[in-house]
């Protein structure tokens, strides 16, 4: 099994290299220090598996991710992060990982992880399974309902404004509410009409007020300014 390894940090990127070394049935066959390398060595060398880390520079593990299993869908990828959190976890999944460890996995874990990706199967922490596991099983919250909203918003527009005060782009709501991004832009000019917003900054400040979303904490990245 070919396998590239992808961290920003050089003694964890070597540590796994050593490692993986030594384990039977497995051969690095390069390594990468942020996700813009890792597309590049992946299209270079047609790993069967990828060990991918998440918060790095240029490219998240998340986005390099999706780019991989875009564009070289017989690679797989697992996981290797410190970060076992909703935050990575579900988004890194939905990008197309079908393995997620922790670091504190050891080498018959990891080992484990990649026959597992390689035969078709999950391979996923003990710890993740746990939580898959309870989000699918936890209720659904009720939708709030159209008297709910302000200035006769529907769900779907509340949701795209909340994702607007976080700051994310059209792409990235996209993404995120699985629509095309001509839908994002006519769900934004209809709650722009709604609400008499004139442009994202606007829209923030609404959502704030009518308490749609929270404002960030002191030091945080505001909406950006065009539809």
């Amino acid at each position: 099994m070919r396998v590239l390894v992808v961290d920003d940090q050089a003694m964890v990127r070597e540590g796994i290299v050593l490692l993986l070394g030594l384990l039977p049935g497995i051969e690095v066959v390069g390594s990468a220090g942020d996700g813009e390398e890792a597309v590049a060595l992946v299209a270079e060398h047609g790993p069967d598996v990828v060990l991918m880390d998440l918060r790095m520079p240029r490219c998240d593990g998340v986005e390099a991710t999706r780019r991989i299993r875009d564009r070289h869908p017989s690679t797989q990828v697992v996981v290797l992060t410190t970060y076992a959190d909703d935050e990575w976890l579900f988004p890194a999944l939905r990008a197309g990982a079908r393995g997620y460890l922790t670091k504190d996995a050891d080498g018959s874990e990891i080992a484990r992880a990649v026959r597992d990706v390689v035969s078709g199967q999950a391979g996923l922490s003990p710890g993740v399974q746990r939580r898959l596991l309870e989000q699918v099983t936890a209720p659904e919250p009720a939708a709030p309902g159209p008297e709910e909203l302000p200035d006769g918003l529907t769900p779907r527009e509340a949701e795209v404004l909340v994702l607007i005060a976080e700051g994310k782009p059209n792409a990235e709501i996209a993404r995120e509410l699985r629509i095309g991004p001509a839908t994002v832009k006519t769900h934004i000019n209809n709650l722009f009409a709604k609400t008499g917003v004139r442009d994202r900054a606007q829209a923030v400040r609404y959502a704030y007020r009518e308490g749609l979303a929270r404002p960030p904490a002191a030091g945080g990245r505001g909406g950006r300014s065009t539809l």
